[in-house]
């Protein structure tokens, strides 16, 4: 479960996705959170068809290169692995953003961004390379105080509007299908990662009850929590000067609202840093996982499907993981871009990433239930669904054509996955050649 939630990242959401929706998708901001949350869901029941018999690490990997084609499992691998990386190098912008937010408002400061993510870079490595359980069960907890927090205040928003609906955003009012269809795609950003403790299998405790319970309820509770949320941000930022997605720290000025005291506010950011670096964390332990499994094929090189003699961690995958989660968003920080801007377009490519897989593990599902004997009506009605809502969601991000820098985004996604592949192929048939000699 915390390995789950902290790759959803959910108090990650209300301080920077629900922002960048808004600024896409106006008010259908929480309307789009609603969608994506029951899109996810058909998604997280076609991955327990599998989590409940199988506790291979790899993630959805495993299930897709054993019940579809090896090839398939290849295009999923790399498609898992630029969608954590992609998500780890967004959210340690974003422990950047909000570590610099508290130490101006309390100490009169900041630093440089880059050598925050360096930081959490340095400290998330070192964490996943020797154990990840003490540190992920702390980060639950903190987690969940955080949450708490912040619905704390989004009920008091709410409380304060007079209980009565917000029919402008319950009813799209102004909102056009392209905006909203631009709002999906981030706000299906905030809930993926829900399936990562697939990528855990055996090490989890009782794996093939506890996994497919986490990969449900984390969609669920995390889906609930971001349609509070967003509900509560737009509405409470009705008639401000400053709109939703301009405010650097938008929770500061709802807890103003809501009467609370100053030192709130100071929480909510300290929170966000937190999950940002939880986040990390996950996303950095669930891409070792990936290209463990995948050394241990073939499709990566050997070295990387080997563990820690003392530790019986990926260790080695672990170094590359957090290498290459550093590198883009360290890249993007030096140019001088915003670090809202770089959480935008990194969660964006690692999108990409997520609905890939979703796919190809939703279209494995019925593939694998009927090699059990198990495949039902139902279970062909789900994975209809999940395909062609994953699908549409997939395709409203590429027409009409987004703007500008969004517009390249696909096709950068696009390279990244060719040249991944490849190079997955071309290592698979050197190892089949030294196999044969």
């Amino acid at each position: 479960m915390a390995q789950s939630v902290a790759v959803i990242a959910p108090t990650g959401a209300p301080v920077m996705t629900v922002p960048l929706v808004f600024a896409l998708a106006g008010q259908g901001c929480a309307v789009a959170f609603l969608i994506s949350t029951i899109t996810v869901l058909l998604v997280a029941l076609n991955v327990n068809q599998f989590a409940r018999i199988s506790s291979s690490p790899g993630s959805l990997y495993t299930y897709i290169a054993d019940h579809m084609h090896p090839r398939f499992g290849v295009l999923a691998g790399w498609a898992l692995i630029i969608a954590y990386l992609g998500t780890a190098a967004a959210v340690s912008v974003g422990v950047a953003n909000y570590a610099n937010v508290i130490l101006r408002d309390r100490f009169g400061f900041q630093m440089y961004p880059l050598l925050i993510t360096v930081a959490v870079t340095l400290v998330a490595g070192a964490l996943a390379y020797k154990d990840v359980q003490i540190s992920t069960r702390l980060m639950l907890w903190l987690e969940g105080a955080s949450v708490a927090l912040i619905s704390f205040i989004a009920v008091n928003i709410i409380a304060r509007h007079g209980w009565h609906p917000d029919f402008g955003q319950l009813t799209l009012e102004g909102v056009t299908p392209e905006q909203l269809r631009l709002g999906l795609v981030l706000a299906i950003f905030s809930l993926v990662g829900f399936e990562s403790a697939t990528s855990l299998g055996s090490e989890a405790r009782d794996p093939l009850t506890s996994i497919p319970r986490a990969v449900k309820w984390s969609a669920i509770l995390a889906g609930s929590f971001f349609f509070l949320c967003a509900y509560a941000e737009v509405l409470g930022f009705h008639g401000e000067t400053q709109p939703l997605d301009k405010n650097p720290a938008p929770l500061h000025l709802l807890a103003q609202k809501a009467g609370l005291p100053p030192m709130v506010g100071t929480l909510t950011d300290l929170g966000a840093v937190l999950t940002f670096f939880s986040c990390f964390l996950a996303c950095i332990t669930a891409a070792a996982r990936v290209f463990f499994l995948m050394g241990r094929h073939g499709a990566m090189h050997s070295i990387l499907g080997e563990t820690h003699e003392d530790n019986q961690t990926p260790h080695r995958a672990v170094l590359v993981s957090s290498l290459l989660a550093f590198i883009p968003a360290a890249i993007m920080a030096s140019q001088g871009q915003s670090l809202f801007e770089i959480y935008g377009l990194l969660g964006t490519l690692a999108t990409f990433g997520f609905v890939t897989v979703y796919l190809l593990v939703s279209a494995a599902a019925p593939i694998y239930l009927r090699s059990q004997g198990r495949l039902t009506p139902q279970a062909i009605g789900i994975s209809t669904l999940a395909v062609v809502a994953m699908g549409a969601a997939l395709l409203g991000s590429l027409y009409p054509v987004p703007p500008a820098p969004y517009s390249a985004l696909p096709y950068w996604y696009l390279a990244l996955l060719i040249c991944g592949v490849a190079f997955s192929l071309f290592q698979t048939s050197k190892n089949s050649s030294f196999a044969r000699e």
